[in-house]
């Protein structure tokens, strides 16, 4: 978006992406990764070398999928209470249509950087990682939090930062936006 403002002229909502658009969070994602493996070493399983998101995504088929999810979600509460307020998020108090968040982070961690930086009663709806069955680049984070907004996908806007948000937009059928 380089400094261009987002307008409520051409929506009737506006979901936003957490983390690097609205606040970054302060986590050591090397750590998480490195908390993730030993969960799974714990399990007996080897998962050196894999990436984070392969190991959440695969940690269902080896029955370890709450163990995996809470060490990520520790660190991701952790980061929020620690967190920078981003830019972009000053507009949220200006918004006259409906504001969500969909973010690949856990709902708790949201709600927590939302909090922190005093912006939690500006939005209206958040949807995290562990708030729905699946998460992005699955469209039904955004359709959920769409649902919750009382706002149809082709009336919406998502802002992001990643080309997992962008497929996520593309996928429910939302017009989107880079920050």
């Amino acid at each position: 978006m380089g400094g261009r403002r987002v307008t409520d002229d051409h929506y009737a909502g506006i979901v936003y992406d957490l983390d690097g658009t609205l606040v970054t969070l302060a986590v050591n994602w090397d750590a998480v990764a490195t908390d993730v493996i030993q969960v799974y070493a714990d399990a007996g399983i080897d998962a050196t070398g894999a990436g984070l998101w392969s190991l959440l995504e695969d940690a269902d088929e080896h029955g370890i999928a709450d163990r995996v999810e809470e060490a990520i979600s520790r660190h991701e509460r952790e980061g929020a209470r620690r967190s920078r307020r981003c830019g972009l998020a000053d507009e949220l108090a200006d918004r006259t249509v409906p504001v969500g968040v969909c973010s690949l982070n856990c709902e708790a961690a949201c709600r927590i950087a939302l909090e922190t930086h005093g912006l939690a009663g500006d939005v209206d709806a958040v949807v995290g990682r562990d708030s729905v069955s699946t998460h992005k680049p699955d469209p039904e984070p955004l359709l959920a939090t769409l649902e919750a907004l009382g706002v149809e996908p082709a009336e919406a806007l998502f802002v992001g930062d990643s080309p997992r948000d962008k497929e996520t937009a593309e996928r429910a059928g939302v017009a989107f936006e880079y920050v």
